[in-house]
């Protein structure tokens, strides 16, 4: 961490050094170079936080240049990580809580639950108790369509032609509190939390980042009560 601290600092100087960067002259090829350098990392910063102080972040690589920085490397790692494990996270959860928030305000057809899912039925289905998931050991099979907040899809079931099957155990919190509020035939649109879904840690190989809260079209093709295999 404090090695991509530094490197950062040290890489970004050609950007930051000098006031009125707007005139700058790409005279080089090294200049063009330490452009795109630039441009990269003031990318990867606002991945990071777009709300970021740009002016604050060029101060720092200047004074960090001139050897005049106002704290030592020590205090700015330990104040990083602090920001990035504690206040960025909480940040994150606030702005989740007003979007879903939002949605359930502005739509009367959504309702919340105390975990924050976020759901419409769109079909309840067989309301028959054996047609209906209560038990981690149900067993169901779904289709479903996975989208990120901005609408991007990372799967759809029906695009793959497959069906989910599987314990309730195994699925998502959110998606076990989702399914239980339908039956047998029925379908839900469902916003569900960061924690709900999957949480911090994320799913590289869906292409889902850390504490994205996901948007879940489900619908329960069919479901094999535990105590009925019995």
């Amino acid at each position: 961490m404090k090695r991509l601290f530094i490197v950062l600092l040290v890489v970004s100087v050609a950007a930051c050094s000098r006031k009125g960067g707007g005139s700058v002259k790409l005279r080089t090829d090294v200049d063009s170079v330490a452009y795109i350098l630039g441009m990269n990392i003031g990318a990867n910063l606002m991945r990071m936080d777009s709300t970021l102080n740009i002016e604050a972040v060029c101060r720092g690589i200047r004074d960090a240049a001139a050897g005049d920085t106002r704290l030592t490397m020590a205090e700015a790692q330990a104040y990083y990580l602090r920001y990035m494990n504690w206040i960025l996270p909480e940040k994150a959860l606030a702005y989740e809580e007003q979007f879903l928030a939002d949605i359930a305000k502005s739509n009367r057809s959504y309702a919340r639950t105390k975990t924050g899912v976020t759901y419409t039925v769109g079909t309840i289905g067989d309301q028959n108790p054996n047609a209906i998931p209560s038990y981690d050991r149900d067993t169901v099979s779904l289709r479903w369509v996975i989208r990120t907040a901005d609408g991007a899809q990372v799967y759809s079931s029906y695009e793959r032609g497959d069906t989910i099957r599987s314990a309730m155990s195994a699925l998502r919190p959110g998606v076990r509190e989702s399914v239980k509020l339908i039956g047998k035939g029925g379908r839900i649109d469902t916003w569900l939390p960061a924690k709900e879904a999957y949480g911090a840690a994320g799913d590289a190989e869906l292409g889902i980042g850390p504490n994205a809260t996901l948007y879940y079209e489900i619908e329960l093709v069919d479901v094999v009560k535990w105590n009925a295999r019995r």
